[in-house]
């Protein structure tokens, strides 16, 4: 979209009705939209765990884009207004989205005054006439979403920083790679054609080690002495810590919140569980890896250490809501098995791909075209 000025909106405000309508459009002769009737507060962006997600993957905005890219604006602006009443689909990231309200509605009985919760912030590049079909998506898939900014096509990257977002989630890898350059963490996140069904109470993150949760120092060693080098280097290092990875910074805030859980004697009971799923050996370059989360004061609940194996089929057994790596390699397939996954475009992997996946680009998020099961181990044993 080529708007100029970009717009931040607050869902619920003086201009909405009590069942979330506009006041100047009668809705009588629509079918009704489901509104929540208590909405909590939202918590202030500084004390929030805040995620950015775009409306692109959020929700299944496909049809529209494509009437937008043949017919142009001004006809997508009228198809907006004509089904405004008509929420989107679910795209990739709702199941994500619906886990973080689970995990807020348990934090809110055992901490009633606390802000330490989950705010998601709903980011556009749409047209401000979108702005009515989001809410009332938001209202009828009943989404408690108070924030979101309609950019008009500008970055919103200035609007993530002013909301201290501690993970940003995209269709767009160019606004992705942006938000990573200036220190927040970000993926790209991908449309499959099928998705494994996941846990309505209980949150599921998995992160792959080296270039996400980790620097890509090790990544480096490999690329350029080989496997071996690699092994001695770990062996010799592994008492040092690496350095972190882009989205260090949200495992420490999952972490914070699985502390008040575990405060609560909720320990094997909490609704948040993280996985660390890496291709690294656990005999030859595992060590590293857990002393460096030790030495961060993190805990990982499940460690999968895979030794070059193929990632979809133990992902496919976790059923994360949503799964991080910086090879599109094992995006790929994490996807063929059903999983909802992120590429994080950071280090020396980005200089090329071994994958055989194709990104086609579609509207609702780039979507993944798998060519084939084939990998080459050697050069994924060590991640």
């Amino acid at each position: 979209m080529s708007q100029n000025n970009g717009q931040c909106l607050t869902v619920g405000g003086p201009g909405l009705t009590e069942n979330g309508s506009n006041r100047g459009i009668a809705w009588e002769d629509h079918e009704k939209l489901s509104t929540p009737t208590r909405r909590p507060k939202s918590p202030q962006p500084g004390n929030a765990i805040t995620i950015a997600v775009s409306s692109r993957v959020l929700f299944n905005m496909e049809k529209e884009q494509q009437i937008f890219e043949q017919q142009g604006m001004e006809e997508y602006i009228k198809y907006q207004v004509e089904h405004e009443t008509e929420p989107f689909s679910p795209g990739p990231a709702f199941s994500f989205v619906k886990a973080l309200e689970a995990v807020n509605a348990q934090l809110r009985e055992l901490y009633p005054s606390s802000e330490e919760l989950f705010d998601v912030v709903l980011i556009t590049n749409n047209h401000a006439y979108v702005g009515l079909r989001l809410i009332n998506t938001i209202n009828h898939h009943q989404l408690f979403i108070e924030r979101f900014c309609m950019t008009g096509g500008n970055s919103p990257i200035g609007y993530m920083k002013a909301y201290h977002t501690n993970l940003y989630l995209s269709a767009d890898a160019a606004k992705v790679r942006e938000a990573l350059e200036e220190g927040i963490a970000a993926a790209t996140m991908f449309t499959t054609g099928k998705l494994k069904e996941v846990s309505e109470t209980q949150l599921r993150v998995a992160f792959d080690g080296d270039a996400v949760l980790f620097s890509d120092e090790s990544e480096r060693i490999y690329k350029a002495h080989g496997l071996d080098k690699f092994f001695e280097h770990e062996k010799a290092h592994e008492n040092k810590p690496l350095d972190h990875g882009p989205l260090k910074g949200f495992l420490e805030v999952l972490g914070k919140l699985q502390k008040k859980f575990y405060d609560k004697g909720q320990r094997m009971d909490c609704p948040i569980r993280t996985y660390l799923v890496t291709a690294r050996s656990a005999a030859s370059s595992g060590t590293r890896a857990l002393k460096t989360l030790r030495s961060w004061g993190l805990e990982i609940d499940e460690a999968l250490f895979l030794a070059g194996a193929p990632k979809g089929p133990m992902l496919e057994k976790i059923r994360p809501h949503i799964f991080f790596d910086d090879q599109m390699f094992h995006v790929e397939g994490a996807a063929e098995m059903g999983t909802v996954a992120c590429h994080v475009p950071y280090g020396i992997a980005q200089r090329g791909t071994k994958s055989g996946a194709k990104i086609k680009e579609t509207s609702c998020g780039p979507k993944l075209e798998i060519s084939g099961p084939g990998q080459n181990i050697l050069s994924e044993t060590k991640k």
